[in-house]
């Protein structure tokens, strides 16, 4: 076994110790830049945050550290950050780090209390936009790799070590699975550790072991050339609103099931041992409800709320109107009614085929009179980690060795670009994060807990020696 000892442990924890005011220093040079690339004003910045990022890897070793362009000439993308360290052995597994350095827009009247690129230090967290999602957490990386060959007397990782870092994930990767394909050979690789992710909470690590896919859709419904009166042709002409009202209300049957034909064909079922795991965390469903601005919880018959926004797939209706809507009352029959949904989908599902069984569903149940017209606002699959896949074993135990305690599993009821790392990659994604909850992605005063932070690190640290146990040809 070449895993680290306990002398080796030490050694990791004393570097990281050491190196802590450095690191910090660093990633807060890093969380200045305002790289939000959902403002073309920012292009510069994230242009920026990516040569900076690609400066730093290679000055802590890395032989390889390029900023790669994305999208084309025409419609030119934010450029992501590609680095590779080759390990001694050529035999041992090659892994990718992913991540993105792109950030959510945020500015001081948004209800920040500091400037939110001007990252600020109060009671052992770290306040910054991008704090923890998600450069803090692509940052912790370079301290762990120091760490590990430090502690190990490694002049490289005990793995093929690649990273990719994104720039445009906060804009919904629109060219990522592109630059995957074009970059495929460059990336190749046996597993993919994603580091933008969270935990339970910062006295319950946890590895998340999957996502929910999404589809987007849109149903248009046109009756009357015109709004006309209720009392002349109401109740002899089809009404578009009431009709999306009916759409709306037959999606679910009595125990809350979605009813298109075939939606759960396919869906990978919850194992009873992750059943059992998703018990034993300390659930409080009324601390979530209020985190919900709820008044009950209700779902689909059969399963928890953890299991609900985690494991089954899932039809919203995200918005539905038609017809008048100021004050008062306007005896009409609307020209027009609009219904908005989303569908979270799990493993196993297929968006196209889902999209394809609703246009069906619409089409059968609309009556003559009413036209209409679905439109796609795009998809993300879902995706799942192989739960006795060794890589998952080695990632529970270099968790398990920084947090001094046993790791639970949980999953993520949002979407992410991880199955078009999974699909074009052929590797198996595996979840690292440290963030919890309270560290507000996408919200004022997003933060860091920094003594998480740095057990990401050591986690890391820990990773690459457990990792090279593995070797490919052994299988699942």
């Amino acid at each position: 076994m070449t895993t680290l000892s306990q002398d080796e442990e030490s050694a990791v924890r004393a570097f990281l110790d050491e190196q802590r005011s450095g690191f910090l220093t660093e990633l807060g040079e890093w969380l200045r830049i305002a790289s939000v690339s959902a403002e073309p004003g920012r292009a510069g910045e994230v242009r920026k945050s990516a040569e900076w990022l690609a400066s730093r890897l290679a000055s802590i070793g890395f032989p390889t550290a390029e900023v790669w362009e994305t999208g084309t000439a025409a419609e030119p993308g934010a450029p992501a950050v590609f680095a590779e360290w080759p390990a001694s052995d050529p035999e041992a597994p090659t892994v990718l780090v992913y991540g993105h350095h792109d950030v959510q827009p945020a500015a001081v009247e948004d209800g920040w209390l500091t400037d939110p690129f001007e990252p600020t230090e109060r009671e052992g967290r770290l306040y910054a936009r991008g704090a923890a999602d998600d450069k803090g957490q692509v940052f912790f990386h370079t301290l762990g790799l120091r760490a590990h060959l430090a502690a190990t007397g490694r002049t490289a990782p005990a793995v093929h070590l690649k990273l990719l870092v994104e720039g445009e994930e906060e804009s919904g990767s629109p060219h990522f699975a592109d630059l995957l394909r074009a970059r495929a050979a460059r990336l190749a690789c046996d597993a993919v550790i994603v580091s933008d992710t969270g935990m339970w909470g910062r006295e319950t690590p946890t590895v998340c072991t999957g996502m929910r896919g999404l589809l987007d859709l849109q149903i248009d419904l046109a009756g009357p050339d015109q709004d006309i009166h209720s009392g002349s042709f109401g109740g002899a002409v089809p009404n578009p609103a009431t009709e999306a009202a009916r759409l709306a209300a037959a999606l679910h049957d009595d125990e809350r099931r979605v009813t298109l034909p075939g939606f759960y064909d396919g869906v990978v079922e919850l194992t009873a041992e992750e059943r059992r795991l998703f018990a034993e965390l300390p659930f409080d469903e009324d601390a979530w409800l209020r985190t919900a601005h709820s008044h009950a919880a209700l779902g689909e018959q059969g399963y928890s709320t953890l299991e609900r926004v985690w494991a089954r797939p899932t039809a919203e209706v995200n918005g539905i109107g038609g017809g008048y809507q100021g004050p008062g009352g306007k005896t009409i029959v609307p020209s027009a009614a609009q219904l908005k949904l989303s569908f979270r989908l799990v493993e196993g599902q297929d968006a196209a085929r889902v999209e394809d069984a609703l246009r069906t569903w619409v089409a059968e149940r609309l009556p003559a009179g009413i036209r209409h017209e679905i439109t796609s606002g795009g998809s993300t699959r879902p995706c799942l980690t192989p739960l006795d896949h060794p890589a998952l074993r080695s990632l529970l135990r270099a968790m398990g060795r920084a947090f001094e305690t046993s790791v639970g599993l949980t999953r993520e009821g949002g979407s992410g670009p991880a199955a078009d790392l999974r699909d074009v990659l052929g590797a198996p994604v595996l979840f690292l994060g440290i963030s919890v909850p309270s560290d507000g992605w996408h919200a004022p005063n997003e933060k860091v807990e920094l003594d998480l932070l740095l057990k990401g690190a050591e986690t890391a640290a820990y990773l690459w020696s457990e990792l090279a146990e593995w070797r490919p040809s052994d299988g699942v």
